[in-house]
């Protein structure tokens, strides 16, 4: 057996620990080790720079062939699994959980075999305590930052606005209820935001793990409550504060529980004796606090200006329309037909929502979403199904062309051709009024709302 273990002070990274770690903890780090490098996968963080961007798509091929010959052949979590999307917990991801736990219990047993006469890993812990704290402190202030510009849960829209409540989602729902109040997004924002700059200064790491801690454990309890599906990705997020924290858990329990005092960690404070090695690191820190926050709150505030200046709705006025009359091939429909449009709403200048069943459109909610595209010469207006995800328009089928009129600025007359049939429809704005959008407050309230 070793009889001078690298400690921490003798590799430079620290006050001495114990010279000899407990069996125990040899091997949760083994297996830690290798399940959160692979959950983190830092090599794709090099992506970035000139001839490696080709890292993360190899990658993620050798991962999709794993994690699809894995499930065929052991986990059998969906015969067809369906990766990640919009949702991050896809039967894709759940497999891919079931993979590198796997892989690390094989490659905890395997390591343990080999370097059973190893005491202790103070260099390969230092790496994967500073790949972690970047690792968290890279999504507290991306996920930071967009909340401080109101950009993650925008306010709701008026298609928002007219679904009844009972027809959302929870996960609809609670992202609703966060747009809704852009004081509680900006703090929310500001929480994780601090976090992450917290975890940038080596001094203030600890204290950066406890606010990032708070707010990734309050974003995941939101998902499990209202069914978020990005209920893996936040638990990882969490997990990673609490095994940095727990790593320190006995200078942490004398402090704050015995109320003894102890020396601050220098876990995090590498020792590099050659001048070229501290100029390097001092280097990949400059470029990594450009890449996770100079350049998202450039993004940010770009994003912000461009939403804060969007061109009003025209030559359509933004607002809730009743159709007064809708006619198929000659016929007039009653008002309570499946395919006729109960009304129309125009949320901006590029996208709006019809109250029908129609499958025409993509359904959401109990309506029908659209963009549109008006021209004000020819008069005629383009109809494209819609569905975002993260802003970005996904599907870009083509619904129809429809020739209208304004007789004035409240009446809309649309003549088209779907599925065939001659339709038209004729709308009027309504002065529909919602009492959530008035973003009311008051100190005084003499009864309950």
């Amino acid at each position: 057996m070793e009889t001078s273990p690298e400690t921490g002070a003798a590799a430079g990274l620290g006050p001495a620990g114990p010279t000899t770690w407990p069996l125990w903890q040899r091997l949760l780090f083994r297996f830690v080790f290798v399940y959160l490098l692979l959950q983190i996968a830092p090599w794709n963080w090099f992506a970035r720079l000139p001839g490696l961007f080709f890292v993360p798509r190899y990658w993620y091929r050798v991962t999709d062939w794993a994690v699809q010959t894995s499930n065929r052949h052991l986990f059998h979590v969906r015969d067809t699994l369906v990766p990640t999307n919009g949702s991050g917990d896809t039967s894709w991801a759940w497999t891919e959980l079931w993979l590198y736990l796997s892989v690390a219990l094989i490659a905890c047993i395997v390591w343990s075999a080999i370097d059973r006469r190893k005491i202790a890993y103070p260099r390969l812990g230092y790496w994967l305590r500073t790949i972690t704290r970047y690792y968290i402190a890279t999504f507290a202030l991306s996920y930071g930052i967009i909340k401080l510009f109101l950009l993650q849960m925008p306010f709701p829209a008026l298609s928002q606005l007219a679904t009844p409540l009972g027809d959302l989602l929870p996960m609809r729902l609670s992202w609703l209820f966060i747009g809704y109040s852009g004081q509680y997004q900006f703090f929310s924002g500001l929480m994780e935001t601090t976090a992450g700059l917290l975890l940038l200064y080596r001094p203030t790491v600890t204290l950066g793990l406890f606010a990032a801690a708070g707010a990734f454990l309050n974003v995941l309890m939101i998902n499990l409550s209202y069914d978020v599906p990005v209920k893996l990705f936040a638990g990882h997020l969490f997990l990673a504060c609490i095994v940095l924290l727990l790593w320190d858990s006995r200078r942490l329990f004398t402090l704050f529980v015995r109320n003894r005092p102890m020396p601050g960690t220098g876990a995090y404070e590498p020792y590099f004796t050659k001048r070229w090695l501290r100029y390097a690191a001092l280097a990949v820190k400059l470029v990594l606090i450009w890449y996770i926050l100079i350049q998202p709150f450039r993004n940010g505030w770009r994003t912000y200006q461009s939403v804060a200046n969007q061109p009003a709705a025209e030559p359509f006025r933004a607002g809730v329309y009743d159709v007064r009359t809708f006619v198929v091939a000659g016929d007039t429909l009653p008002a309570r037909d499946p395919s006729r449009w109960n009304d129309l709403i125009i949320d901006n200048a590029g996208s709006g929502s019809v109250g029908t069943s129609d499958t025409l459109f993509w359904q959401r909610y109990g309506r029908g979403y659209f963009r549109y595209r008006a021209n004000k010469d020819e008069r005629t207006a383009v109809l494209w199904k819609s569905f975002f995800r993260t802003g970005t328009p996904l599907d870009s089928t083509y619904l129809f062309t429809a020739r209208y009129e304004m007789p004035d600025t409240n009446t809309i007359r649309f003549w088209t051709t779907i599925r065939g049939d001659s339709v038209f429809v004729e709308m009027a704005r309504t002065d529909r009024h919602f009492q959530l959008a008035e973003r009311q407050f008051h100190w005084l309230s003499e009864y309950n709302r």
